[in-house]
């Protein structure tokens, strides 16, 4: 064999190898991963706005997020569904301090200062509780952030105590939801919307 056929096969079966993984690597980088990632359950969702039930199970670890000003406002929760129950005066009772959620309490976080009412209220992150009644609500901000439904609340623990007038809506919202509704520069709301209720809070930044 002559000494530029040897390198002329060499070239070649060097060109083959090149091919081979080039193509290797190809394959690898476009191959799906053959698991999928585990969700673990314990990230909270946004709930929207849904008129029909749903077949998830229990009351759903829930967040709402968004802005009053420069202020961010975030709201964890837990949402029941309605499920075809009397929820007003059935579920949940009149006149009865209530989570308005489920499990724990809801809780409400702000960056910056806010007004509620005459209110002036801190950075820093609070419980949320209602008192449901027949034409108006109680909408409490309590200082005990962290409590399982309302076993330990005090009404000692208030920073305040507003009531609204709810609104009756034509649409059944199914699972229990908070929004956080910007009106201007400053001023918003926080709404709560379950069955064919909406209740609102006025809430202004003063930061």
């Amino acid at each position: 064999m002559t000494r530029p056929f040897i390198y002329v096969t060499i070239c070649l079966l060097g060109l083959a190898a090149c091919n081979s993984e080039t193509k290797s690597d190809t394959a690898t980088a476009t191959q799906p991963s053959v698991e999928p990632q585990k969700k673990t359950g314990d990230e909270p969702i946004v709930i929207n706005e849904q008129s029909e039930a749903d077949t998830l199970k229990g009351s759903l670890k829930a967040v709402a997020s968004g802005s009053i000003g420069s202020t961010s406002i975030v709201v964890n929760y837990h949402s029941p569904a309605v499920r075809g129950r009397v929820i007003w005066g059935g579920l949940v009772p009149f006149d009865n301090v209530w989570v308005t959620g489920a499990h724990k309490a809801t809780n409400i976080e702000f960056s910056g200062k806010v007004r509620i009412g005459r209110t002036t209220i801190e950075a820093g992150k609070y419980a949320l509780f209602t008192i449901p009644g027949k034409d108006q609500w109680t909408i409490i901000i309590n200082k005990n952030w962290e409590q399982h439904l309302a076993d330990d609340y005090s009404d000692k623990d208030d920073i305040v105590r507003i009531k609204v007038k709810p609104e009756v809506e034509s649409v059944n919202q199914e699972r229990l939801r908070y929004v956080i509704e910007t009106e201007s520069a400053s001023k918003g709301e926080l709404v709560i919307y379950w069955e064919k209720l909406e209740i609102s809070l006025p809430v202004e930044s003063i930061e």
